[in-house]
């Protein structure tokens, strides 16, 4: 498991670029299904727009990905709104630009930088998150270890899982995958071994408004 970036929340932009309108709108997909689905709803959307151009990748390695130039000149607009999306490094998302003609002909590369400007713009405007292999860790400790873990929890930024104070202390914590040992290592020499460690399966998390979240 590697970390990756992948869309969480969508947005919509609008670029003008010489009276021709650009707008992209942007939204977290899973499937080819549901690319499909939000082009759709984009094109009664703004029914009366002539191009629809889009782009979506999806999976870790972008295992799926397409585009489209919808009408416009080959590799104009679905590639260029392509290449913003892999350049950006985002996985999961599709990306629609929508486009009013204004009556003034922009030629091939004034239509690449437009598309590709309204496609940055859209992705600007959403919610990206970064997908973090990580492993709960569960510590059981007496009460005179507490402020050790806590100091060390604090100086490496852990995420709080949990917490259950009873005749021990309960503590979790959620650490990336590349740090387990080390953590583990740490918190076994400051509390001189007395602390029992337990090691939850791998799984993905991500930090989002300060809250962790658990995919």
């Amino acid at each position: 498991m590697k970390a990756y970036k992948v869309l969480y929340e969508g947005a919509s932009a609008e670029i003008v670029e010489k009276k021709s309108r650009f707008i992209a709108d942007v939204k977290p997909v899973e499937s080819e299904a549901e690319a499909t689905a939000f082009l759709e709803s984009i094109r009664k959307k703004y029914w009366d727009c002539r191009h629809h151009c889009s782009a979506f990748t999806i999976g870790e390695n972008n295992e799926i990905t397409r585009c489209s130039d919808d009408g416009e000149p080959s590799g104009t607009a679905g590639r260029p709104i392509l290449d913003i999306i892999l350049g950006m490094e985002i996985h999961n998302v599709c990306v629609v630009v929508s486009r009013y003609f204004g009556g003034t002909l922009l030629g091939t590369g004034g239509l690449v930088r437009a598309y590709g400007q309204a496609a940055k713009e859209g992705l600007a405007a959403s919610t990206v998150i970064e997908k973090i292999p990580g492993r709960e860790i569960t510590l059981t400790c007496d009460y005179n270890s507490i402020g050790k873990i806590q100091y060390i929890a604090g100086n490496l930024d852990l995420p709080a899982v949990s917490s259950d104070y009873t005749d021990k202390v309960v503590l979790s914590y959620m650490v990336n995958s590349d740090q387990v040992d080390s953590v583990i290592a740490k918190i076994t020499e400051a509390t001189a071994g007395k602390t029992a460690i337990e090691t939850g399966d791998e799984v993905y998390y991500a930090i989002i408004d300060k809250e962790l979240m658990v995919f």
